[in-house]
């Protein structure tokens, strides 16, 4: 599986809509999502694990 980065657009909930760089929506529960993820939030998805790349400071 190839690797795959999203950035957190919104929360909703107990769901993270996500945009990938090419502009692919995705939703997804927070649940599988690593603890700490925001709004603004980079996330990686790679060998289906989610990991926190950098988080939204401002």
């Amino acid at each position: 599986m190839d690797t795959i980065f999203y950035t957190v657009r919104s929360i909703n909930g107990d769901y993270a809509d996500l945009v990938t760089d090419g502009g692919q929506e995705h939703s997804i529960t927070m649940f599988l999502l690593p603890e700490g993820v925001t709004v603004g939030s980079r996330l990686k998805l790679e060998n289906f694990q989610w990991e926190l790349v950098s988080e939204n400071f401002s």
